[in-house]
């Protein structure tokens, strides 16, 4: 039986398209998964829409299932929940997110596709990938019990850090960000908000999320003596200038890299990549992390949506794609 379904390209940087595809029969030990939903992380994706990947790191940002190469022609993307429709019989039917493009429907290994929990509707699994970026950063940044925290940059990841951190007892956590709109996002999240210049200081922790070179420089400003900044932003082909005079190096300060490419060495030697997707998706059962998804849109409007997400006509943390009327 042919099997064929639809697929979103990055055409050439700032154009996308939606091209027909034809699928490969399954193996044994494969899936066919039909599309219900689908996530756009703004950040990450618009760079890459905006062909802003830097060429030394054309082989760090491919996506598991990528198609093409670096800046275009292009299918990229990580977020997708689906249906499995073929495969072993214990898979067949449930819901499972795969860090797979936007496709109506496509072919993987069955180790590729992770079974969403009951209690988590498909709706929200979409975040998965983020909240398990998160998930590393909190493994990364160890928090203890009473720490000050802040966390600079309300976009997708840093609210998805909010919200795990809203969990930590006797902690302090701020979610501070340059617009007032992400007010009702730390509501929703359980955690105080605060614009760049009202954040409260003497922080242990501060996690930088906000990929602007004037939120790095405010997170280290609000760090206590011997704090550290746990920077999760990434720059792409930008250029970064920091403050490092100054008492940078008189108060012991901090900066340390997280990235979800990696399980964090502090929990590498009894935790696998599966075990962290996992831990993301049982996490997702808290209903307050819908304040994530702020948009919504039909699979086939993704070419004209796009570029309005990458030029910030549509304010979004996490832009969801729908499939049912493909169905």
């Amino acid at each position: 039986m042919k099997r064929t379904a639809r697929a979103f390209w990055l055409s050439s940087p700032g154009h996308g398209e939606i091209c027909d595809v034809t699928l490969p029969d399954p193996s044994a030990g494969e899936v066919v998964v039909r599309s219900l939903y689908s996530g756009v992380s703004r950040g990450t994706e618009t760079l890459v829409f905006r062909g802003g990947v830097p060429e030394s790191q054309y082989a760090a940002m491919r996506a598991p299932f990528q198609e093409g190469d670096f800046p275009a022609p292009v299918k990229y993307g990580y977020l997708s929940v689906g249906l499995v429709e073929e495969g072993p019989e214990a898979l067949v039917g449930r819901t499972v997110f795969c860090l797979y493009p936007h496709q109506t429907r496509y072919v993987v290994p069955v180790d590729a596709v992770t079974v969403v929990p009951a209690n988590v509707p498909a709706e929200r699994a979409v975040l998965a990938g983020t909240v398990e970026t998160a998930v590393n950063a909190l493994w990364d940044a160890a928090p203890l019990l009473g720490d000050r925290i802040a966390v600079v940059g309300g976009g997708m990841v840093g609210s998805s850090v909010a919200a795990l951190l809203a969990r930590f007892p006797g902690t302090r956590v701020q979610l501070v960000d340059a617009d007032p709109a992400r007010a009702k996002t730390a509501e929703a999240l359980g955690v105080d908000f605060a614009t760049p210049g009202e954040a409260l200081g003497d922080c242990d922790l501060v996690v930088h999320a906000s990929a602007t070179e004037q939120g790095l420089t405010r997170a280290l400003e609000l760090l206590t003596t011997e704090g550290t900044v746990l920077e999760l932003s990434w720059y792409g082909d930008r250029q970064v200038s920091l403050p490092l005079g100054e008492a940078f190096h008189s108060r012991r300060l901090v900066i340390r890299s997280s990235q979800v490419g990696s399980v964090s060495p502090a929990r590498r030697s009894s935790r696998s990549y599966a075990d962290r997707l996992a831990l993301a998706l049982d996490l997702l059962a808290d209903p307050a992390l819908d304040a994530l998804v702020t948009g919504e849109c039909g699979f086939e409007q993704l070419p004209d949506v796009l570029p309005r997400l990458a030029s910030g006509e549509i304010p979004a943390l996490c832009h969801r794609v729908r499939y049912d009327e493909l169905t």
